[in-house]
């Protein structure tokens, strides 16, 4: 091999390296905490990418740094994307000083009680960790809120990932990504801020980075077309599936929908559809809601076993169709316009 060729081998190597690489900032909040003459270290499972001596899980190798005016101590390191990293924060260097880590912040699964964040993006910029407080769940003034969502029943998991997102960023693409731990089962830590002593959240999950992704909550548990928590701890939410009101383990035993015929098509559609109703109902009203449950237009007593749809002066997106028979909800779909 000539001098030229192992220098442009080792150049892609390092190309390579370089286009999967990403800044992660970890910072702990030490309010309260006396902080060690020795230090703020975290460690974990990233080290030895980050080219830390002595490799993974050493408490005394990566000291964080204070940053002025204020309790909080961080450290920006450039490890891997698309992984999954797992660490604890140590008030000193010594393992007899790492923080108790929270059972709603753990991992969770075989007993392991490490912190934990699965980094997916190589954009240019700092992915930041939010300073928790050391031995905490959240950051000051904020609820920790766990979401797990079940897909195991969804014919296809897109290749681009499980999101979440919140009602202020729906319309927008997906950007907070999920975590599988195993069986289907995708996980995400946010955190809400609390206003007094409590907080809210609207969220809805989606099946890949698009929001034709959405799914569609059935209307016996969905608050203005969202899923809805009131926080009133950190709290972790029990598993869901997709696009239902319970866990999939209770579905086929449990019936949590009527069980709907409706048929539309086009879909996605430019101009128009047709709504086929398909069922026993004499009459059907149907709503048409925009992503944020905003009623945009009601057709009452629709007493033919079709219904068009013309777009008119709806504009290019996603919208839920509502259907019930003036009693009660038979069903709810996701209508799509494009140009």
């Amino acid at each position: 091999m000539t001098k030229n060729r192992f220098i442009i081998i080792i150049l892609l190597i390092f190309a390579c390296f370089s286009a999967n690489a990403k800044k992660v900032k970890f910072a702990v909040d030490m309010t309260g905490q006396t902080v060690s003459p020795n230090g703020v270290h975290v460690s974990g499972d990233f080290q030895e990418e980050a080219g830390f001596e002595g490799g993974d899980w050493q408490p005394n190798t990566t000291v964080m740094t204070n940053e002025p005016g204020s309790e909080i101590y961080s450290i920006v390191v450039d490890i891997p994307a698309f992984a999954k990293y797992e660490y604890k924060y140590l008030n000193g260097d010594q393992w007899y000083e790492v923080e108790f880590v929270p059972v709603e912040s753990r991992v969770g699964y075989d007993f392991n009680d490490n912190r934990w964040i699965y980094v997916d993006s190589v954009m240019n910029d700092t992915t930041g960790i939010r300073p928790v407080l050391f031995s905490g769940n959240a950051p000051q003034g904020y609820h920790l809120l766990r979401l797990k969502v079940d897909l195991s029943l969804e014919e296809t998991i897109d290749p681009a990932g499980v999101y979440v997102v919140t009602d202020e960023q729906v319309g927008t693409v997906p950007q907070t990504i999920m975590y599988s731990f195993g069986d289907d089962v995708y996980e995400q830590i946010i955190y809400a801020e609390m206003w007094t002593d409590n907080s809210d959240c609207y969220y809805l999950f989606v099946n890949g980075k698009t929001i034709e992704g959405y799914e569609t909550i059935p209307a016996e548990c969905a608050t203005d077309g969202y899923r809805f928590i009131e926080i009133l701890k950190d709290t972790v939410v029990e598993t869901v599936c997709f696009s239902a009101c319970v866990d999939c383990d209770a579905i086929g035993t449990h019936e949590i929908s009527p069980p709907s015929k409706t048929r539309i098509y086009p879909n996605p559609c430019k101009a128009g559809t047709t709504l086929e109703f398909n069922d026993s109902e004499t009459s059907h009203k149907v709503t048409i809601m925009d992503l944020f449950g905003n009623t945009l237009r009601v057709y009452d007593d629709c007493t033919t076993k079709s219904l068009v749809i013309n777009r008119d002066n709806l504009y290019e997106g996603v919208y839920f169709l509502k259907i019930d028979n003036g009693q009660r909800w038979i069903s709810t779909l996701r209508l799509i316009f494009s140009n």
